[in-house]
């Protein structure tokens, strides 16, 4: 045990530079966490912790948790349904994936989510998930006897749909969509203090109701591009999440409960070459009944090196409020399934070895024959350069028109018609000129 204390220490004595005059065997776990705790005290939030369904802010875990929750500005796969709604209809592939989230003092988060694009609308996307966060509950009378048992729970349910506007071969639009959420807390039973029996219907009073909704925007471009690819290289994110309220005391007067931890986030992702994605992410907290509490921001960031199309090694930092957070996690594709495992240090809620752990399941289910059709694009497309260069430039206009059926914003077979038809207008000219000679 103390040899895992000594080798995570190190580590983050190497990032941060935390050497002591006294050296690092003077240094113990407890320590470093103080130091650390120290240097980060000014991100401290007074107004923190004053919201309820604390659980939206949990990540799903898998690739967005791998790199810091720095995914904003990113989303390029089936987490962007909870960081920027918008990013559906620029998944690749269907995809329906499981999670599952290992938090903290015993707390797990389960989710399932799907989405999908359609073959004959190809930039409108849809999808929803299903999470559900728990934590054990037990409680004692005073004598230490265990008279209740059962499980605090949040569980929250949502439809996404999305729409890639304007997109182009050059220009990649812009995709805008939303997250229509609504949730349940669900408080166990407890017993009366006098005959230590269960009041039944005792939690129910306490439980929560919410609806809320997420907006999103997802920009995509190339700038500063050093490799060859169709896809763009740059993705620049905005997103408004948890927008809504939330209801409590039912089984009696139902009021207006506490806020729910909305959210404003901007994010950037950028490949300058192939292997590398380096990605940053700004949060800005909102109270939606008081908004002129001010809440302290969070900041993300961080890198996925891309060994091969089927193994990547993702890291992340994030601060959010007095202690920072480090992560960790490796991706490996088998047979269109996707796994990702990963490891969270977080200073918040842990001062043991072993902190938070997260598992992905991503099954990949193909992109309903949007390949195969751009390929057929493609095709088109060359075989009308190939009579363009032969001077044939109605055969090239007739082909590149079929490339244009099957994609009606495949831009290169748009200006290869302009430049054929104005050819073939400059003959014509030429000839007339000529007769009138």
């Amino acid at each position: 045990m103390r040899k895992k204390h000594f080798l995570k220490s190190l580590f983050l004595l190497t990032i941060l530079g935390l050497f002591s005059n006294k050296g690092l065997n003077a240094l113990s776990y407890s320590d470093l966490i103080t130091n650390l705790s120290d240097i980060f005290y000014s991100f401290l939030d007074e107004n923190e912790g004053q919201t309820s369904f604390r659980s939206l802010l949990i990540p799903f875990g898998g690739r967005s948790e791998s790199l810091g929750g720095a995914y904003t500005g990113l989303c390029d796969d089936i987490n962007f349904l909870q960081y920027n709604a918008g990013a559906g209809a620029v998944q690749k592939e269907s995809q329906i994936a499981l999670f599952h989230n290992m938090w903290i003092a015993d707390s797990k988060m389960e989710t399932i989510a799907a989405t999908t694009r359609f073959k004959n609308i190809p930039h409108l996307s849809l999808g929803g998930f299903v999470s559900c966060f728990y934590l054990p509950f037990t409680e004692y009378n005073i004598f230490g006897d265990r008279v209740a048992a059962s499980y605090y729970s949040e569980t929250l349910a949502a439809i996404n749909f999305s729409y890639n506007f304007l997109a182009g071969y050059d220009f990649k639009g812009f995709s805008l969509g939303a997250n229509l959420k609504t949730a349940w807390r669900g408080m166990p039973n407890y017993t009366d203090n006098n005959t230590n029996e269960v009041i039944n219907n005792s939690g129910l009073a306490q439980s929560g109701l919410a609806f809320m909704g997420d907006l999103g925007l997802l920009l995509q471009f190339n700038f500063l591009k050093f490799y060859y690819s169709r896809d763009p290289n740059v993705r620049i994110g905005f997103s408004a999440q948890n927008l809504g309220v939330s209801l409590t005391g039912w089984g009696q007067q139902v009021v207006l409960d506490d806020p729910l931890p909305s959210l404003l986030s901007a994010g950037i992702s950028v490949k300058l070459v192939k292997p590398v994605t380096l990605s940053l992410e700004f949060q800005q907290p909102i109270n939606l009944q008081n908004l002129s509490t001010y809440l302290k921001p969070y900041i993300a960031s961080g890198i996925s090196l891309e060994f091969t199309n089927f193994l990547s090694v993702l890291g992340g930092f994030a601060i959010k409020g007095g202690n920072p957070r480090f992560s960790a996690g490796f991706e490996f594709e088998v047979a269109k399934v996707r796994f990702n495992f990963n490891y969270t240090l977080d200073f918040t809620s842990s001062f043991s070895p072993l902190n938070k752990l997260s598992l992905s399941l991503k099954l990949k289910l193909g992109d309903k024959g949007r390949s195969i059709i751009d390929k057929q694009v493609d095709e088109y497309y060359q075989q009308g350069l190939i009579y363009y260069a032969e001077a044939d430039y109605q055969a090239a206009i007739e082909v590149w028109k079929e490339a244009l059926k099957l994609n009606k914003r495949f831009d290169p077979a748009k200006l290869g018609i302009q430049s054929a038809q104005y050819q073939i207008d400059m003959f014509q000219l030429i000839k007339e000129s000529l007769l009138l000679d």
